[in-house]
């Protein structure tokens, strides 16, 4: 049946999409595979991937944090996203200041959300030791992009100490506000939240 192998992929560098594409045309199948990248990616300037990138390596399914991976004992919270949102994500964590070699929000990027790969997101999740908060970061209003996909699946990965909880819009019927100003308030808003700050 073609729909046990669709994909599901919101990749966030040009080398993901790439070798997604690649990996694609060269399976001796054809199936359905729906991409969720959005344009603002082509002109994000950290969106960036070196030629070795390209010509190099495959498609990861779950991208983890480089920099957390250093020193996976002092990370507190596991971000979890998909797609852009990703690098609101590291500029905020990067003008938070604290250690820039061992933060303690590692930003662990899930590409392809279906299927779901669960060795790797456990992998990922169960590597922070002293992480309590498993935090899932979107964009989207909570009634769509990946949330209410994605929330059995990480209970599932989660340790006994751990919580997991959403940083993203409340429900709604639009997927935008309509304005660039509430845009950002929102934006935010959501970003505020995924670090744990209080209001």
């Amino acid at each position: 049946c073609a729909e046990d192998n669709l994909q599901l992929a919101n990749c966030t560098t040009p080398a993901q999409y790439f070798h997604l594409l690649r990996r694609q045309m060269r399976r001796n199948f054809r199936a359905p595979l729906v991409i969720f990248t959005p344009k603002s990616l082509l002109r994000a300037p950290r969106a960036v991937s070196r030629v070795a990138d390209l010509s190099e390596g495959t498609f990861k399914t779950v991208i983890d944090d480089e920099l957390a991976m250093r020193a996976p004992e002092r990370v507190k919270r596991v971000l979890l996203c998909s797609g852009k949102v990703y690098y609101d994500l590291l500029e905020a964590r990067e003008k938070r200041g604290g250690d820039p070699e061992a933060p303690e929000a590692a930003l662990v990027r899930v590409e392809q959300l279906y299927p779901w790969d669960e060795e790797a997101i456990d992998r990922a999740v169960r590597r922070y030791t002293a992480a309590e908060d498993v935090i899932w970061v979107q964009e989207e209003p909570a009634n769509m992009g990946g949330w209410t996909f994605v929330r059995e699946r990480l209970q599932d990965a989660l340790r006994d100490t751990q919580k997991l909880g959403y940083a993203g819009r409340i429900a709604s019927a639009a997927p935008a506000g309509g304005s660039m100003r509430l845009h950002r308030r929102r934006q935010d808003r959501l970003i505020a939240a995924a670090f744990g700050d209080r209001d």
